[in-house]
C-alpha cells in the first residue's frame, strides 16, 4: 500500500493507523500548494481531489476520505484491535465517532488555516468549536480513549485534528481533559514514530 500525505495535515491519521496495525506501506509526500510529488507528478492526476489522505491499495485502486481509509486499514488486521467488528453496534460507535470529528471538529479547526478568513468568521468557528469541545471533554471524562479503555482509529484521527490547535493559535487551556488525552495519544510509540517520520518530532 502507498498512502499519499502531506506532514501534519489528516493523512496523519492514516499514517498512524499503518503503523498501529503492523501493515507494510510506502510513504509518497505531497506539496498541497502545487499539487506534485516530491517527483514532480501531477497529485491531481492521481486523486482528483487534490488533497490528502489517499491510500493506494496493493490491487491499484485508490481510497480516498480519511474515515474511510483508516477503517480499512483496520480491517486489514481485526487482531490489532484497531475497529470493533463490522457489523456489531461497537462499530456503529466508532463510525459515529468518526463523522463527528470529520464534520464537528476536523472542519472547524481546518478552517482556520485558511488566510481568507476574516477576524468575525474565526470567532465564529471558535466558539462552535467551544461548544463541540465542552461536549467531548465530557465524553472522555475518566476514560482513556474515545471507545474507553482500548486505542481505536478514532483516536488517531482526534489526535491529528487537535494537534492543529497550537498552529491555528486556538488555546485548549480551557479543556484540560482534552489536553491530557491528546498528551496520552501522544506518548504512544507508533504515534512518536508516525511524528517522527513526517518531520513533526525531532
Amino acid at each position: 500500500m502507498k498512502l499519499y500525505y502531506t506532514p501534519g495535515a489528516c493523512s496523519l491519521s492514516p499514517h498512524i493507523a499503518l503503523l498501529e496495525a503492523g501493515l507494510p506501506y510506502s510513504l509518497c509526500k505531497v506539496n498541497l500548494q502545487d499539487k506534485k510529488l516530491e517527483s514532480g507528478e501531477d497529485f491531481n492526476s492521481i486523486n482528483g481531489k487534490g488533497y490528502v489522505p489517499a491510500l493506494q491499495l496493493d490491487d491499484g485502486q485508490l481510497l480516498t476520505e480519511g474515515s474511510a481509509i483508516v477503517q480499512y486499514i483496520a480491517d486489514r488486521n481485526p487482531a490489532a484491535g484497531l475497529a470493533p467488528a463490522a457489523g456489531s453496534a461497537e462499530r456503529y460507535k466508532l463510525q459515529e465517532w468518526l463523522n463527528f470529528i470529520s464534520t464537528e471538529i476536523h472542519k472547524g479547526m481546518g478552517s482556520m488555516f485558511n488566510p481568507a478568513q476574516t477576524p468575525e468568521w474565526k470567532e465564529s468557528v471558535k466558539a462552535t468549536l467551544g461548544k463541540r469541545l465542552d461536549w467531548l471533554s465530557k465524553q472522555i471524562e475518566g476514560k482513556q480513549y474515545l471507545l474507553g479503555d482500548k486505542f481505536s482509529v478514532a483516536d488517531g484521527y482526534l489526535f491529528t485534528v487537535l494537534n492543529w490547535a497550537g498552529m491555528v493559535k486556538f488555546d485548549l487551556g480551557k479543556w484540560p481533559v482534552i489536553q491530557q488525552y491528546a498528551a496520552r495519544v501522544g506518548q504512544r510509540p507508533k504515534v512518536v514514530e508516525a511524528l517522527k517520520a513526517e518531520g513533526l518530532l525531532h
